[in-house]
């Protein structure tokens, strides 16, 4: 097998780049497109749910729940198109020394009330000394919220959340475990793919989002899992080359 040249492989990665970028601007455009009427319907329903309200009338009443019924797909599309923009500008990042030690302090300073409304106990694990990798703050702050998100899904009635940090390497780890209902193997195969869900209101695209920012930053992501067992998610990214705490 021939090897690729290493200015012709930059410039084949630069050409993909450019397709890439140029499809999720089309993606982004017909989400924006669609989400315009989509508003108009929304409000329009609204206004007629009002309208419907404090009608005893039978028939008034059958519409009634006929217009809910058409507002909870109208809210649940709107979620899948939220979920699509999010996956299709993932292409480009604004990288900067990240500290995922902070990151993750951070983010759960944001988070931790809407845990605690879930009744979900968060154990934060996190190595101290941490290098930092070259990463876009609010895309790896987007990861975690997905990936808590989904965490949350799988303990409806509330449980245990361990977020941990550690190096291996040349490489961060950053590791969220539930110990919620597990995953099947049939679906662990397919969970990484786009609109696979397990749920019927699932958009089927927060974890593929998550491998995707994963692998933007040159990094790796894994999951282990068995009904009844919880699951643990494994994102891996490299420290950053220059970093003065990069083992040796």
């Amino acid at each position: 097998m021939t090897a690729i040249d290493p200015q012709e492989r930059q410039e084949l990665l630069s050409r993909y780049a450019e397709r890439y970028a140029e499809i999720a601007s089309l993606a982004g455009g017909l989400a924006h497109e669609i989400r315009n009427p989509l508003s108009t319907i929304s409000m329009n329903l609204e206004l007629l749910v009002e309208d419907l309200v404090g009608s005893e009338d039978a028939r008034d009443r059958r519409m009634l729940d006929k217009l809910h019924t058409v507002q909870s797909e109208c809210s649940h599309l709107e979620t899948i198109l939220d979920a699509f923009l999010q996956f299709a500008r993932v292409g480009t990042l604004e990288l900067v020394p990240v500290n995922l030690n902070d990151l993750v302090t951070s983010f759960l300073d944001f988070y931790r009330p809407q845990a605690d409304d879930a009744g979900i106990e968060i154990s934060p694990h996190l190595e101290p000394g941490l290098p930092e990798v070259d990463g876009d703050d609010a895309v790896l702050r987007q990861m975690l919220m997905n990936l808590c998100r989904n965490a949350a899904e799988a303990m409806p009635q509330g449980g245990r959340l361990e977020i941990q940090t550690a190096v291996e390497l040349d490489h961060v780890a950053l590791v969220v475990i539930d110990n919620g209902h597990g995953i099947d193997q049939a679906a662990r195969e397919k969970i990484f793919d786009a609109f696979f869900s397990t749920r019927p209101s699932g958009s089927g695209l927060g974890l593929p989002t998550v491998r995707k920012i994963a692998q933007a930053h040159h990094g790796t992501i894994s999951c282990e899992s068995e009904p009844g067992q919880g699951t643990k998610f494994t994102i891996t990214l490299p420290v950053r080359s220059d970093n003065p705490t990069t083992p040796s």
